[in-house]
This record gives C-alpha cells, sequence and structure tokens, in this order.
C-alpha cells in the first residue's frame, strides 16, 4: 500500500467546522503504527492542465483567487488553491500507481466530490477523482471505474462524468441529504439513494449493488470515493454503518482483482482513523 499524504493539507482551518485537520492528523500516526511496512509518499501537486481537464478556466482562476467564501460550507481559506492542488496532486499519483498494479491511497484534505465544472460547494474546490478519472484514461486506461460510498452525493462527480461513455460513476449516499441531488440514475451515472437510518444490512447490500454495476462495466481501473461519514457516529449524517462494514468494503475492493485507488472524502467522528483502517487493512489483507 502506497499513503500519498502531505503535512500541510492540516495547515487551514475554521472554527467549528466539521472538515478539520484532526481528521488527517490523528490518522496518520495510526497508520504508520499498525502499518510500518507501507510506503508514505508526499504528492506533487497538479498542474492547470489536469485541473482544466474537469473545470473551467474561470473556475480554476476563482480557486486561486479565493477572494470570498464560495458558500457557507466552503471558505476561501488562504492558501486553498495550493492546498486542494495538492489533493488533486494526491489523486493524480494514487490512479497512476493503481495503473501499474499498486494500490494507493489519498490521505489529504480537502476532499472534492462536491466539486462540480464550475462551482466549489461542501467543503470541496477541485474534483479530485473525476481528475483522477480523466487523467488515467489519457494515459492510456480505456474504462474507468468511481466507486463512491461517502453519505453525500458526488454531485460534482457526476458533474463532471455524466455522458462520458468511458467512465462509469456509482454514488451510494443518505436521500433526503445534502446536497439533494442523486435520486436517478442515467446513463453511465448510477445512484443508489438510502433513506437516513436504513438498517445496516440494507445500506450494505446497497453498496454492493454499486460495485457490483462497476464491475460489469470491466473498467481497466477503479477510483474509490472513499467517505466515512455513513458511520453510525458520524456528526453530520444520520447513517447506521459500523466499522466493520467498512472493512467489508475493502475486501470487496480486494476481491475485484481490479487496478485500485482510493482517495479520501468525508467522515467526520472522532473515529475516522479507526474506519480509515478497517478499509485499508482489509483491502490490503492486512487486517
Amino acid at each position: 500500500m502506497i499513503i500519498f499524504h502531505d503535512r500541510r493539507c492540516t495547515e487551514y482551518s475554521a472554527p467549528g467546522h466539521p472538515e478539520r485537520p484532526g481528521r488527517i492528523e490523528r490518522t496518520v500516526p495510526l497508520l504508520r503504527d499498525r502499518h510500518p511496512e507501507w510506503e508514505w509518499r508526499e504528492p506533487v501537486p497538479a498542474n492547470e492542465a489536469a485541473l482544466r481537464r474537469a473545470h473551467s478556466r474561470e473556475h480554476v482562476a476563482q480557486i486561486r483567487a479565493a477572494s470570498h467564501p464560495f458558500d457557507a460550507d466552503t471558505p476561501a481559506y488562504p492558501g486553498i488553491y495550493e492546498h486542494a492542488t495538492r489533493a488533486t496532486g494526491a489523486a493524480l499519483e494514487v490512479a497512476r500507481e493503481a495503473l501499474k498494479g499498486n494500490p494507493a491511497f489519498s490521505l489529504m484534505r480537502p476532499p472534492g466530490h462536491h466539486a462540480t465544472r464550475d462551482r466549489a460547494m461542501g467543503f470541496c474546490y477541485f474534483s479530485h477523482v473525476a481528475i483522477a478519472a480523466l487523467d488515467a484514461l489519457e494515459k492510456g486506461a480505456e474504462r474507468v471505474a468511481i466507486w463512491d460510498f461517502d453519505a453525500h452525493h458526488g454531485n460534482g462527480t457526476e458533474d463532471i462524468v455524466a455522458g462520458n461513455p468511458r467512465i462509469a460513476f456509482a454514488s451510494v449516499h443518505q436521500f433526503p441529504g445534502y446536497p439533494g441531488t442523486g435520486t436517478r440514475s442515467f446513463g453511465n451515472v448510477h445512484n443508489f439513494p438510502v433513506a437516513p437510518l436504513t438498517p445496516r444490512t440494507k445500506h450494505v447490500n446497497e453498496v454492493r449493488r454499486a460495485l457490483d454495476e462497476l464491475i460489469a462495466f470491466k473498467p481497466d481501473l477503479l477510483l474509490v470515493s472513499a467517505g466515512f461519514d455513513a458511520y453510525a457516529g458520524d456528526p453530520i449524517t444520520e447513517m447506521t454503518l459500523e466499522p466493520e462494514d467498512f472493512a467489508t468494503f475493502g475486501t470487496w475492493l480486494r476481491e475485484t482483482n481490479l487496478p485500485s485507488g482510493a482517495i479520501l472524502e468525508g467522515g467526520y467522528s472522532d473515529d475516522l482513523p479507526e474506519l480509515v483502517n478497517a478499509f485499508l487493512s482489509a483491502w490490503t489483507g492486512s487486517g
């Protein structure tokens, strides 16, 4: 397992904001302690050409300027362009390593799956996973699948990849819930809305259905928007998953035998380090 991480991703914050540095600060030492054999690398920031595969010139310029909050959840932090491009760069390197047969995980912030082609929202500035998928197609992959089990619909990913016949996207998410999208499937987009407080077994079954839809696409690369906010203890959602369910997702990922890489999205409980560890350990077979 290769972990892409840059400690500078913890250098910004806003009082009371759930997307906080502690998410990463507590996860890093736990993974280093439990898995000393894993390789850690610092990612190279994404350049504008990579960003422009998914985002408009105007959007990239707005994030670079960051002159005012993008919405109530998405502040214009000082240096957010640099923070976001480092997170996108990690996603790009995750995908490139996965294509070589090396499982890889991006342990970075900010997350990305709510950022649309033209809008920053929901804690997200650039759509890391969509950019990585589009880059992989440029690097020789014929088909890329994106499995998003974050508790929130990956509306930004959908906005960018919808209609691309070489990408299949599946999102399993709470509905009703933020951002209020993801109620229907169409073309290459497969949405699996799950009601608040749905029993664990039913929710896990929906995540399996989403994965099976992607496996049927026969992708050369499977990218994962790995959000851990469907956990029963998460403070901003109403879902019921437990740590062993994320371990199950990791086991399933290993059993696909597909080149795979994962990118941290949400997950705001104090138990995030254990949830990430459960997923990664099962994926690598080291749990």
